[in-house]
C-alpha cells in the first residue's frame, strides 16, 4: 500500500519537485528496499543531485523493512513516492510494483546500496536517446574502493556453471567457459554490447519496458537479469557504458539473509537457462552435478566457519553459518524445486 505521506504528495504536486510534471518526467527511478535504511537514505541523497536540468520522480518500494527504512523515507524524503509492502515480495515483483506507479519516459531500475554521481542519470538518458537502437543501458560500478565491479557478463551456459562447483573448480576443467561467461578476457573500458548486465543499475525506455512483459516475477532473487536481458536483447541492443559510473556497495540486502538467497539464487539461474532455451539434457547435468555437489560446499564451508571462528573473526564466521544454513536449507527443501525447473 501507499504510505501516508506518499498518498499526500499526491494531492500538492506543486510542492513536489520529484513528482511536479509527474506526466511529462523524463526518468523515473525504481528502488526496492529491505532493511538497507542508511545505504537507502545514502542513495536517495545522491539522487537529489541529478535534478539539475532532468526531469525525474523516484519512488520506493520498501519490502516489509523492520529497520525503520520506509518511516525514514517517509520523514526524510516526503517527495518520494512510497510503497510499503505488508511481506517481502521479491526483487522482481518489487520493481514491477514500482513501474506500474512510474510516469517518466525512462525507467531507472537501481538498487538500494548504491550512490549516484551528480549528471550520471543525465549522461544515460542522453547516450539513450542518441542511440535508439539500445533497449537496456548499464553504467560502470565502482565498489567503494574505486575498483570495478563485473557487472556485465554472458548468459550462463552449463559449462561456466559447472565450473563454479566445488568438484569441478579446482580441475581447472571449464575454466574458459567460465571466464567467458565472466567476460573477464573482454575491454572493461570499452562501451560494447553485452548479454546480460547486473540489475543494479539499468535503464530502459518505459514503452519498451512494458512491452516485455516487465521483470519475470517467476524469479524471486536470482536470475531476473539474466531473463530481462534476453528477452529485451532479442529485438535490442544491451549495451554496457563504463564512461558513465556509479558506486555500488554489493548485494546489501542479500548478505543480511543468505540463508534464504542461497537456494532461490541456483533454482533462478536454472529456471532463466531454461526459459532461454537450454536443452533438457545439458539442465539434467548442471543438476546433477549441482546436487551431487552440495556435500562438498557444506564441507568447505564449514572448514571455513571453523577457521574463522578460531581467528577471531566473528562476522566473516556469522556469514560461513548463513551459508551453512542455506545449503541446508537448499537440500532439504530446494532440491524438489530445482529439479521441476
Amino acid at each position: 500500500m501507499l504510505s501516508r505521506p506518499a498518498e499526500s504528495q499526491r494531492k500538492h504536486d506543486d510542492e513536489a519537485p520529484h513528482r511536479r510534471g509527474a506526466a511529462r518526467s523524463v526518468v523515473s527511478v525504481c528502488i526496492v528496499n529491505w532493511n538497507c535504511r542508511k545505504l537507502l537514505k545514502a542513495c536517495l541523497r545522491s539522487l537529489t543531485s541529478q535534478l539539475q536540468g532532468l526531469r525525474l520522480e523516484v519512488i520506493v518500494v520498501d519490502n516489509a523493512s523492520t529497520d525503520g527504512a520506509a518511516d525514514m523515507v517517509a520523514r526524510v524524503f516526503p517527495r518520494v513516492v512510497l510503497v510499503r509492502n505488508a511481506d517481502n515480495a521479491g526483487f522482481a515483483r518489487a520493481n514491477n510494483q514500482a513501474a506500474r506507479l512510474a510516469r517518466g519516459r525512462y525507467f531507472f531500475f537501481l538498487n538500494n546500496d548504491t550512490v549516484v554521481p551528480p549528471g550520471t542519470l543525465r549522461r544515460l538518458v542522453e547516450y539513450a536517446r542518441a542511440h535508439p537502437e539500445i533497449g537496456l543501458l548499464g553504467p560502470r560500478m565502482r565498489d567503494r574502493r574505486g575498483r570495478t565491479q563485473v557487472s556485465c557478463r554472458r548468459r550462463p551456459t552449463v559449462a561456466a556453471l559447472l565450473h563454479r562447483t566445488c568438484l569441478l573448480r579446482w580441475t581447472g576443467l571449464f575454466r574458459a567457459a567460465y571466464r567467458r561467461y565472466r567476460s573477464r578476457d573482454a575491454a572493461v573500458d570499452q562501451v560494447r554490447p553485452v548479454e546480460v548486465l547486473m540489475g543494479a543499475a539499468l535503464l530502459t525506455r518505459r514503452s519498451l519496458f512494458r512491452e516485455s512483459g516487465g521483470w519475470g516475477e517467476e524469479f524471486p532473487f536470482g536470475g531476473e537479469d539474466i531473463d530481462l536481458c534476453t528477452r529485451i536483447g532479442r529485438g535490442r541492443a544491451v549495451v554496457y557504458h563504463p564512461g558513465i559510473e556509479i558506486l555500488h556497495y554489493g548485494r546489501a540486502s542479500s548478505r543480511q539473509r543468505i540463508d534464504v538467497v542461497y537456494a532461490q539464487t541456483i533454482i533462478g539461474v536454472a529456471r532463466a537457462m531454461r526459459k532461454a532455451g537450454a536443452s533438457s539434457t545439458a539442465l539434467g547435468m548442471y543438476k546433477l552435478v549441482v546436487t551431487l555437489d552440495e556435500p562438498l560446499h557444506w564441507l568447505r564451508q564449514f572448514g571455513q566457519y571453523l577457521w574463522r571462528r578460531a581467528r577471531r573473526r566473528r562476522a566473516a564466521a556469522e556469514r560461513s553459518l548463513m551459508v551453512l544454513h542455506g545449503i541446508g536449507g537448499f537440500v532439504m527443501r530446494g532440491l524438489p524445486e530445482f529439479w521441476r525447473v
